[in-house]
């Protein structure tokens, strides 16, 4: 029964998965945190639930295969385009110069050049899966330092590709001539070229026949062979699964079928990604992470430490603010699951001593189970050192005689509108914004916009928040929305504040903090639909108007609760069952154009009655039956709501 224990370990790690997930989700911890302790529990190290890793080591293969080309999706030429500054002052140096001063460390600890730039490698990617969880859920991925987060996720993922064709150089023997690596490097670089031309014209051709097909079993099944035959290709030419799989989601995902591909990708990715990080776990040796539990930790705290100044300094660099920096940099402070993709293909390079392994997945491991938790106190950490930064000249210089005015923070797509309506309406205003990028664009076009960060008091004291009117929060960063509030009812208790948010269930936090009106975009999206229903079935704008003002009322009171009060709301059936008037404008296509009322026979066709026509300047009551209708006439008609809308379809020319 040997030959089935691969069996029995997958139905180990599902079991435990299933529990972990619901019970990780419940505390808000990212699931694979959650793996990678069970994997070190059920482990050959733990309770030797499992003890042999070999066949679990190749479904992780897998996992990883799946893992890099969803990713490889995801990761489009036109999303890199967009994101292409972020990627090269960003994204560039965090990799190169973590690269460059882990390596260095490492060599100075006697590790050989070659050993400490792979060490390099592995220190210099974070966990894009972790990482983009914990900022989704807190909602700050439109955030400044989820924006600059992302952009170094992005590039890290894409760095591993040359990573990955780096490895056979750094294999090559210490007598290997530069020709020798030279060669190395063309018949790799060729060989992904190839590849990526070959299956760029053919591939997406032979997957558009099969979605002909309209058969899910055969285009699922197209998909995977595709996946898994270029995976397999690139370890033919003696370079990585993975690297082939990052290749086949790359090419697809330019692809129209690129979603449907996902669709059905997804489910198997999500599954084998759990057995990926469980093997992670099972592969950790605990005794020799008793033996040396101190070393260990400061080698965890060493990476977490480096990493963060690295980026702390980039992100200063591209100057933004030293709060934003530091939020950025102990976010990327962990190692990645790249890391140990490419840890597992060092190995087979000889690029890595036991030891060395050990203490690396050791506190890798570490890294990742702190991430949760040290991304809750970043925002504290980063708002204390924010507070040290000087106000910058441009601030200090802002007129003093700036009186009842309107702050807004943000110059996203709400800050630009409310602007553009301040200024038609001569309403003066100033905007807040922390992105050096938009404020100088701005300021090009003439806009009234500083840089700062509004979390700072020096810069609402530098805005002349005292004697504002209004200070309008468009911020896509709920904890420094928080702050700045609280610090602005602080300041001037008296101003009105306006917060936009996401969720509804931010309401009473933000209203407790001092703001008095707060506009929830989940809801607001939930009155437009309900006004767009009651506009089609012809509800006077006056009662819509009326139900969504009732909605709104007492900060979505109604909408919040599960019983709401009925008797509060016009009873619209009484509306819908009573006549209506309605104008209907004709086009000059209209296919009626040039017919009598007589002719059109609305009153027979449709039980609706014309009752006057406006043309041009002139309105005709009660036109007689020998009124012809003309372009750009405009006809009132009464009638049901059954019957107008029956009219409409007929002038329209979809009713005969």
């Amino acid at each position: 029964m040997q030959q089935f224990t691969i069996i029995r370990d997958i139905v180990i790690i599902l079991l435990i998965s299933i529990p972990i997930i619901y019970l990780f989700k419940k505390i808000k911890i990212p699931s694979i945190v959650g793996f990678l302790i069970a994997g070190i529990i059920i482990g050959p190290h733990g309770f030797m639930l499992i003890s042999k890793t070999e066949h679990i080591e190749v479904m992780a293969e897998v996992g990883v295969i799946l893992l890099l080309f969803t990713i490889g999706l995801e990761v489009s030429f036109n999303r890199l385009m967009k994101m292409k500054r972020l990627l090269l002052i960003a994204g560039a140096p965090q990799v190169v110069l973590t690269i460059i001063f882990s390596g260095l460390i490492f060599y100075l600890f006697e590790v050989n050049i070659k050993r400490s730039i792979f060490l390099g490698m592995l220190v210099s990617l974070s966990s894009t899966a972790i990482v983009l969880k914990l900022l989704s859920e807190k909602d700050q991925l439109e955030s400044p330092h989820g924006r600059i987060s992302l952009g170094i996720l992005i590039f890290q993922d894409l760095a591993v590709v040359p990573m990955f064709l780096l490895l056979p150089v750094l294999s090559v023997s210490e007598s290997s001539s530069v020709l020798d690596i030279a060669r190395q490097l063309v018949f790799a670089f060729t060989a992904i070229g190839v590849i990526i031309i070959a299956a760029k014209n053919l591939i997406p051709k032979i997957l558009y026949q099969l979605a002909k097909l309209q058969m899910r079993e055969v285009f699922t099944v197209g998909t995977i062979l595709f996946l898994l035959g270029t995976a397999y290709l690139t370890h033919l030419l003696g370079l990585s699964f993975a690297l082939g799989a990052f290749i086949a989601g790359l090419i697809l995902s330019e692809s129209d079928l690129s979603h449907q591909i996902t669709a059905e990708i997804l489910p198997l990715k999500d599954v084998f990604n759990s057995i990926f990080f469980v093997s992670i776990g099972l592969l950790l040796d605990l005794n020799f992470v008793i033996q040396y539990p101190t070393e260990l930790t400061a080698v965890a705290a060493g990476i977490i430490l480096l990493k963060s100044l690295i980026i702390i300094i980039i992100v200063k660099f591209i100057k933004y603010p030293l709060r934003v920096a530091f939020l950025t940099g102990l976010i990327l402070s962990q190692i990645g699951e790249f890391s140990f993709v490419l840890v597992q293909a060092g190995k087979g390079y000889n690029l890595i001593e036991t030891d060395v392994y050990n203490s690396f997945l050791a506190a890798s491991i570490f890294t990742m189970i702190v991430a949760p938790f040290l991304f809750e106190i970043t925002p504290l950490i980063a708002h204390k050192f924010g507070r040290f930064e000087p106000v910058g000249e441009s601030v200090k210089k802002i007129k003093k005689e700036l009186t009842d005015h309107v702050i807004i923070a943000g110059f996203g797509l709400n800050g630009k509108n409310l602007a553009r309506v301040l200024k038609e309406t001569g309403i003066s205003y100033l905007v807040v914004e922390m992105n050096p990028e938009i404020v100088k664009t701005e300021k090009a076009k003439g806009e009234n916009v500083i840089y700062g960060d509004i979390t700072r008091e020096e810069i609402l004291i530098a805005a002349n928040l005292i004697k504002a009117n209004i200070i309008v929060f468009a911020i896509s960063d709920p904890s420094s929305t928080k702050i700045a509030l609280k610090l602005s009812k602080r300041l001037n208790p008296s101003v009105y504040t306006l917060v936009r948010t996401k969720y509804i269930n931010e309401i009473d936090d933000l209203t407790v903090l001092g703001a008095d009106s707060v506009i929830p975009e989940e809801f607001e999206t939930s009155l437009q639909i309900f006004g767009k229903v009651l506009e089609r079935y012809h509800i006077p704008l006056n009662v819509i108007m009326r139900q969504i003002a009732i909605l709104r009322g007492e900060a979505y009171s109604l909408m919040r609760t599960e019983t709401p009060d009925i008797n509060s709301f016009v009873h619209l059936n009484e509306i819908l069952a009573a006549g209506l008037t309605e104008t209907y404008y004709v086009n000059e296509d209209n296919i009626h154009i040039g017919k009598t009322l007589r002719e059109l026979d609305l009153r027979a066709k449709t039980d609706t009655t014309v009752i006057a026509i406006v043309r041009s300047d002139k309105t005709i009551s009660n036109p007689t039956s020998k009124e012809q209708i003309l372009a750009k006439d405009t006809i009132v008609i009464t009638g049901t709501h059954k019957s107008v809308d029956a009219a409409f379809e007929y002038l329209n020319g979809n009713l005969k």
